[in-house]
C-alpha cells in the first residue's frame, strides 16, 4: 500500500480558482490529498495596504495550521514574489520549515525551476494585475536574466482578487496567444486565481510551447519533492511529463 501523502497549500483567502483546479490535478493520484488554509488578501496593489498583506507574520499562521495536519509539504500556492521579489519567497519558505520542520515551495519559486529546466530564456506573462504590478514582475524577471519584452507581457488592469476568477478563457487564450506571436518561448499565466490550469494542454498544443500556470507549477514542485511520479498527471500539461 502506498504512503499516504498530504500537500499542506497556502491560500489567498478572496481566492476561488486555486483550490478545485488543485483538486482535480491530483485526483488521478489516490494516495495524495490536498489541504488548504487562508490567510487575508483582498487587492493586488502596490500600495502599503496592498504590500502588507504578503507580510510573513500574516502568512505564518496559516502555515502552523497546516503543520497541526501533519502535512508531508506546505506550498504557497501565490504569486507576490513576482512583485515583491523572489527571495521573499526563499525567505519564507525558510520561516516555515524553522517553525514548522516541513519542507516548503512556492508558486514562484517553481515556476523558475521549471523555465531552468525547460531552457526558457524568452517568458510570456499573462497576468490579471494593474500596471505598475506588471512593470515590476517584468523588472524582476528582467534581472535574472529572463527576457520579457512588450511584446510578450499581456495585462488587464484587475486590482480586485474576486474579479480576477471572472476573466474568461477566450480572453487568456487570445493573449497566450499573443505572446506567442511575440516570441515567447513559454508562458506563464501568473495569478493561482486565473482560471487557466485546466486548459494548459489544448494551448501547448495549439501554440507549441510550454504553458506553466502558477497554480500547476506548486503543485508539481510539491509532488515531485514527496517523491511522486508526475508522469501519472495527465491532461495538466507538459510540465508533469517532462520536467
Amino acid at each position: 500500500m502506498s504512503k499516504q501523502i498530504r500537500l499542506g497549500i497556502l491560500t489567498p483567502s478572496s481566492n476561488t480558482a486555486l483550490e478545485p483546479l488543485t483538486f482535480q490535478i491530483v485526483s488521478s493520484i489516490p494516495n495524495v490529498s490536498v489541504h488548504f488554509s487562508r490567510f487575508p488578501v483582498t487587492g493586488i496593489s502596490l500600495s502599503p495596504q496592498g504590500l502588507a498583506q504578503f507580510d510573513h507574520s500574516v502568512i505564518m499562521p496559516a502555515a502552523q495550521l497546516l503543520a497541526h495536519a501533519e502535512v508531508d509539504m506546505i506550498g504557497w500556492s501565490g504569486t507576490a514574489a513576482g512583485w515583491m521579489g523572489f527571495e521573499g519567497d526563499e525567505k519564507l519558505c525558510e520561516a516555515i520549515t524553522k517553525a514548522t520542520g516541513i519542507p516548503a515551495t512556492t508558486s514562484v519559486l517553481a515556476l523558475n525551476k521549471a523555465l531552468d529546466i525547460f531552457k526558457i530564456k524568452k517568458l510570456g506573462l499573462v497576468t490579471p494585475y494593474l500596471d505598475d504590478v506588471q512593470e515590476r514582475i517584468v523588472k524582476n524577471y528582467n534581472a535574472i536574466g529572463m527576457e520579457v519584452t512588450s511584446e510578450t507581457e499581456r495585462h488587464l488592469r484587475v486590482a480586485k482578487n474576486t474579479d480576477v476568477a471572472l476573466i474568461g478563457e477566450d480572453v487568456l487564450e487570445t493573449l497566450v496567444g499573443q505572446v506567442v506571436e511575440g516570441g515567447a518561448e513559454a508562458v506563464s499565466t501568473f495569478c493561482t486565481n486565473l482560471i487557466a490550469a485546466h486548459k494548459v494542454e489544448l494551448w501547448e498544443a495549439k501554440y507549441g510551447v510550454p504553458v506553466l500556470d502558477t497554480v500547476t507549477t506548486v503543485t508539481w514542485d510539491m509532488l515531485r519533492q514527496c517523491g511522486v511520479d508526475t508522469k501519472a498527471i495527465k491532461g495538466w500539461g507538459r510540465i508533469f511529463q517532462e520536467a
